[in-house]
């Protein structure tokens, strides 16, 4: 299967061995990072995971999709019967590879590149995936910018404050915004947090901040949304290997990261992905405004 095969053969099967034993391929990378210069490649979906329909002809869009979580939850979504449409950055050779591989599982696969801070883009994805796919049943927030600042606060420019907060909460509101015209009862909104939000990093205060903001976001949203039979929830993970973790630290803030978590480890994509099948899914139903946290146990080793 082609999943397996783009991961070393040993690992493939064994994501708690993968984790264990990766290093960051990009140092000094640029945001978001590009998941196919990595050596060690993340693990999207295990072959021994079984569709059983609960995503059946529903359409989902997903930001950041092309690569990382966001790809592992195309490919789940896929395995579940659901046509995707992703929205990226410009990392067409990653999103190509989703393509094929949501492809290969018999589902379609809407590619769009594009800045999700920008309105008019979120509004053009809404529109253009409605059009082509018919409906939208399921939005999924998950493009992400972060940076590390050493120095804290004192060091970090404005425009990078900006930025971050255009991407991660500008970018959520925007792309929800353009959905709800579209969607209806049973819908879901899956909002990516953070266990920082809960925790806060000292190097990297506003990506902090925008997924405390996220958090807030996804209460009052789903709120304000109950009525109309809309659930909004957020999955908040640890250390996961993607490209954006593997160009923003270095090998050692790597290593000091996995050591915060119970299981002394980065997560793979697929140990994080089932989260959203469910919270998408009716098996979901009686779940809305809530945040689920696979983190590996860092939240409780604080």
């Amino acid at each position: 299967m082609e999943v397996a095969e783009a991961v070393s053969p040993a690992r493939a099967q064994d994501p708690e061995k993968a984790a264990h034993g990766v290093l960051p391929m990009q140092q000094g990378g640029s945001q978001p990072g590009v998941e196919a210069k990595m050596i060690d490649k993340p693990i999207h979906i295990r072959e021994t995971y079984q569709g059983s329909g609960k995503l059946q002809d529903k359409v989902a869009i997903i930001t950041g999709g092309d690569s990382g979580i966001g790809r592992a939850v195309a490919l789940h979504f896929a395995r579940e019967g659901a046509h995707v449409a992703i929205l990226y950055l410009n990392e067409h050779q990653d999103a190509k590879e989703t393509e094929a591989l949501v492809q290969k599982e018999g589902r379609k696969c809407l590619l769009f590149a594009g800045d999700v801070g920008d309105e008019k883009v979120c509004q053009e994805v809404v529109s253009k995936t409605v059009s082509e796919l018919g409906r939208l049943d399921i939005l999924v927030n998950n493009a992400s910018e972060q940076h590390v600042s050493s120095a804290g606060i004192e060091d970090v420019p404005p425009e990078q404050l900006e930025r971050v907060m255009r991407t991660n909460v500008f970018g959520y509101f925007f792309m929800a915004k353009a959905a709800l015209p579209h969607t209806g009862e049973g819908a879901s909104i899956i909002n990516t947090l953070s266990v920082e939000a809960y925790q806060g990093m000292p190097s990297m205060v506003p990506y902090a901040a925008s997924k405390g903001a996220e958090l807030a976001f996804t209460r009052s949203l789903a709120a304000s949304l109950v009525k109309k039979g809309i659930r909004v929830n957020g999955v908040a993970p640890g250390p996961v290997l993607t490209p954006l973790v593997t160009s923003t630290f270095s090998a050692d803030m790597i290593a000091s990261i996995k050591s915060q978590t119970k299981l002394g480890r980065m997560a793979m994509p697929a140990e994080i992905a089932p989260t959203y099948v469910l919270l998408a899914s009716q098996d979901g139903s009686y779940i809305t405004g809530h945040t689920f946290h696979p983190d590996g146990g860092m939240l409780t080793s604080t």
